[in-house]
Parts: structure tokens; sequence; C-alpha cells
């Protein structure tokens, strides 16, 4: 029999790999507090949209509201759930996973910043997965349709990266391993905080500079000067990561060790820049696998009006950098600027960012 699946939160990266779960015939059901997306899901189904004809297709589903979450009881426990949330969600919906979970089931973090500790608090360090999704940019664009703006990693690039966390590869890991690698590329690792801590320097990097400019992804990039934010952002990033003990993997293509390079060469008036050249040149070519409209979710969260997670992304680098020692003082600005853009006392705009 195969494992019965709950899905919290069917956002853009919930809804996206549930639908592709369904497709498969997996025993998956979608868990949603937003009433209209959970209607047209159960009316019309699930529409997903990506860069290739292939991506494109319609699935059934099984939706249900959040009040509906109680009558599953009846058909009994869930295997597997998965957390999608924001981060600011994660303890509401650790509480709820924990009610619905079989005696040996677990719950699998699929979120942006670094939640697998607050899931365990609830739930049980030996009941908790964290599943980095990495270069996915997906967005809910409306009711019941999800659109990936970005080209699939396949042998490019590895999407999906699944660990535990104390390290060691376990069964349940593989079979994470096998459902997820129907989306796109996937692995096991045994370096989920340093998997972790890479996806949230890619994460600072990008989604608050988006969220306080109003800029995509593209428009970002090309402009010097928000390109050169994004990188000292990354280099200080990773430096806190590093200090915290973390092995960072590669970020966005490169080296941790390049982006600190990088920042450095370009915050120390340096003639000569080679490895910022590099990293610049390297930032200007990937925009090709991506769709000009293409925003990181903190981005869509601004243009939505909802709440931003920038407290747990550029503000944990914050936090955790005065935990060691480091200086943070970009991602600081960067928090000041995206909550005044968020709390509406300003719009999003590329002044938000001057001066930093």
């Amino acid at each position: 029999m195969s494992e019965r699946m709950l899905i919290i939160g069917a956002g853009a990266v919930g809804a996206y790999a549930g639908g592709y779960l369904a497709r498969d015939g997996r025993d998956v059901t979608l868990c949603d507090p937003w009433p209209d997306h959970v209607e047209t899901m159960r009316r019309d189904g699930l529409r997903l949209e990506g860069v290739t004809a292939e991506e494109c297709f319609d699935t059934a589903v099984k939706a249900i509201h959040l009040t509906d979450l109680q009558a599953t009881r009846r058909d009994g426990p869930f295997d597997i759930v998965f957390i999608c949330v924001k981060s600011y969600d994660t303890p509401w919906a650790a509480a709820l996973a924990r009610e619905y979970l079989a005696p040996n089931g677990f719950a699998v973090s699929l979120q942006n910043g670094i939640n697998e500790d607050a899931i365990a608090e609830i739930v049980g360090w030996g009941r908790t997965v964290g599943v980095i999704a990495s270069k996915i940019v997906v967005d809910l664009v409306e009711p019941g349709r999800v659109c990936r703006r970005v080209a699939k990693g396949g042998a490019k690039h590895t999407v999906f990266r699944i660990g535990e966390p104390h390290g060691r590869i376990t069964p349940r890991l593989e079979r994470l391993n096998e459902m997820l690698a129907s989306i796109d590329a996937a692995k096991v690792t045994s370096n989920l905080w340093g998997e972790r801590w890479s996806k949230l320097v890619a994460n600072s990097m990008s989604n608050g500079v988006s969220a306080a400019t109003g800029l995509s992804v593209t428009e970002y990039t090309k402009a010097e000067a928000t390109r050169r934010l994004s990188i000292r952002l990354a280099g200080e990033a990773v430096r806190v990561g590093q200090a915290n003990g973390y092995a960072l993997e590669k970020i966005n293509g490169f080296a941790p060790e390049n982006w600190v390079a990088a920042a450095a060469e370009l915050t120390g008036g340096a003639n000569d820049t080679p490895v910022l050249d590099k990293v610049e040149d390297g930032m200007l070519s990937a925009l090709a696998n991506l769709r000009d409209d293409a925003r990181p979710s903190m981005g869509q969260d601004i243009r939505k009006g909802r709440r931003t997670e920038i407290d747990y992304l550029n503000g944990l680098v914050v936090r955790r950098g005065a935990e060691v020692g480091i200086d943070a003082p970009a991602n600081a600005r960067l928090v000041d600027a995206v909550s005044a853009v968020e709390n509406g006392a300003l719009p999003p705009a590329p002044e938000r960012v001057e001066g930093f």
C-alpha cells in the first residue's frame, strides 16, 4: 500500500510538488487556508505550468480546507507530512502535523529558511526531515494555478536535496528521493545543515532585494547597483555560515569562498577584481535560464500584500552573525528596507537600497 501523504500549505512550492505527486498516482492530500484555492482545485484540479510544453499540465488532486483536516482521521493517519508554509507559520503547522502523523510517520520541512529545529521541538527530532528546493522559482499566480519561471535543473543542477538532521543516509530519505526525482533532479545528502545555509545565502541575496525594490530577478541582476548589493549580501551570509561551522555547498554555481572574495574586492576598492568579474559574469549568464518576469518568493509576497520572511532570512544572518562576532551590515539594512515596504511606510523602489 502506498504511503499516505499530507501537504500543509499548498502554496507555490507545496502545490507544485503535490501536483506532480498526484499525477504520479501517489496518495497525497493538499491542505491550505486559502478557500478559493482549495475550491478551485476541488472543482477544476490543479494547473501546473513551466518553461517547456512538457511541464504544462492539469491534474486532479485531493484538496481540503484546514477545517476539513479533522475529518481525515477516519481514513487513518498520514505517513509523511510535508510542511510547506512560510517560516513564521511553522509552529502551528508542525502542531497540526503531530496530530495526524502515524506512529512511525515523519514531517518534512520543504520551506525556505531553517525550520527543522522549530518542527523538531513539536514532533521530535526523530520525526523531522529536511528538503531543500534549490532554484525552483514557482509562483501561485491564481487559485489552482502554479507557474514555474526557471528551467528545470535536470543534469545541470540538483533541485531537491534531502537530508536527516543527524547526517546519516536512511531508507526514508531514499523513498523521498524516489518521489521527488519524478519532479526534478534530486539527491540525498549527509550535509543537511550546510545545504540549508547555502540555500539561505541564495535566498538572502535575492529575496529581500526584489521585495525592497519591486524588481524582478532579471531587472535587479542587470542593474549594477543591485547586482553588487546581492554579492555583498552573499559574502556576509557566507562568512556568518562558515563561522557557525557549516560546510557550505556551491551557491548559484560558485564556491562559497568566491562570494566572500568577490564582496571583498567590491568593498575594498581594488583596481583588479578577477573574482568579482567572474561572479558578475556568471550571474548575468544565468538569466538565460530564467523568465524575465521571475520573482523570488519575497518579491511575490510584496506584490500580493503578504507578510514576508525577511526576519527568517536576512534577519537570521544578522542574528547568527552577532552570536559569533561578525557584523552583517548590508543584511541588517535590507531587513529595515523590506520592513518599511512591508509595513506600507514606503513603496517598493530601487531607491530603497541606495547607499547600502
